[in-house]
């Protein structure tokens, strides 16, 4: 059987997986930083597995 596809995550999703604030992520954006987001209309969503994977190489890039 296939895998059912993750729901993306809104701003608000985002934030509390990583443990920040809303405003943390927003100002990531506007500095071009922070996990890849989509835009879905007027609205910005993430990818789990993207975000899973920015946080693994930010976390790889402190052990080097």
């Amino acid at each position: 059987m296939a895998e059912q596809p993750r729901p993306l995550w809104d701003i608000n999703e985002l934030a509390d997986y990583l443990g920040v604030s809303v405003k943390t992520v927003r100002h990531w954006r506007q500095s071009g930083g922070g996990p890849p987001a989509a835009r879905i209309g007027k609205h910005l969503r993430w990818q789990p597995a993207a975000v899973e994977a920015w946080v693994a190489a930010a976390h790889q890039s402190e052990a080097a």
